[in-house]
């Protein structure tokens, strides 16, 4: 069966091509390049100048959850990414706003947004009433405890089997509240709450998850400190390490990729679908 994704005003068959997501972060502490793109101005540059890159989809956070961040009061996160929201969706690629906040999730959806993605799985009370009755995707990812403590001594007794059943209960949650699942994918949260060969053993299993679930799976590992361990490089040096991590996620299954490096990691894309055995 082909894999399609609903999302919002677009619509994606998922077994046609991997697709790119863009980070946009509008925040002044994000982990990769926070301040870069906090101005409106600037997040509308570095937006126009991804989808001339070849851009899929735009992922805008208004929020840092790199490691031990603390969270953003409510009406400042509106603040950064509802503008942001009006500012870019006319230029005809979709918007997904990265957010755990129901009051985020709603004020963007009439914004004009595309996507959910919550980092969250949507267990905030209210969060699966915020987006049920739209027509927005929705990423749902697995995190062991919260950005502030998840990456303070991660256990698990088997990683994989244990964020299949999480994403399985929390897809279960979203069926029975009304949500299609077309509109679903899955993340397994690479960097949340997991230790070095958790993350390489979720990026392994990536073929599993998907069969298990029967939803397209999102991987995002672009810069993070998995990258890091392996090549040793530090943060402004991980463009080939993540461009390795997409390609490796490309081929154990998953079918978006979130990057920072969008140019970059298209061509590799390209040359990966030209080369690929059909």
């Amino acid at each position: 069966m082909r894999q399609y994704l609903q999302c919002g005003r677009f619509g994606f068959d998922l077994d046609a091509r991997p697709l790119v997501m863009g980070i946009l972060n509008v925040t002044p502490d994000s982990f990769s390049d926070g301040g870069r793109f906090q101005s409106l101005e600037f997040a509308v540059s570095r937006a126009e100048e991804m989808i001339s890159e070849g851009v899929d989809m735009i992922d805008i956070g208004g929020e840092s959850t790199r490691p031990g961040s603390p969270a953003v009061p409510l009406d400042e996160e509106l603040r950064r990414v509802i503008p942001a929201v009006y500012a870019l969706r006319d230029l005809g690629k979709p918007l997904s706003i990265d957010t755990y906040k129901p009051e985020v999730m709603r004020e963007a959806i009439l914004a004009g947004a595309d996507m959910i993605n919550d980092i969250n799985a949507f267990r905030a009370p209210g969060a699966l009433a915020a987006v049920a009755d739209s027509d927005c995707a929705l990423c749902v990812m697995h995190m062991q405890r919260s950005p502030e403590t998840m990456q303070q001594s991660p256990e698990y007794a088997d990683v994989v089997e244990e964020v299949v059943a999480f994403l399985r209960e929390r897809v279960e949650a979203m069926v029975a509240a009304g949500i299609e699942r077309q509109r679903i994918c899955i993340d397994p949260g690479f960097g949340f709450g997991k230790t070095v060969e958790h993350n390489y053993a979720l990026l392994r299993n990536l073929g599993k998850m998907q069969q298990d679930l029967g939803l397209p799976v999102l991987a995002g590992l672009s810069r993070k400190s998995m990258i890091g361990a392996v090549t040793g490089k530090p943060l402004e040096q991980r463009l080939a390490g993540s461009l390795a991590g997409a390609l490796a996620a490309l081929a154990h299954g998953a079918r978006i990729v979130r990057v920072h490096d969008v140019a970059e990691t298209v061509d590799a894309f390209k040359v990966w679908q030209a080369a690929a055995i059909h």
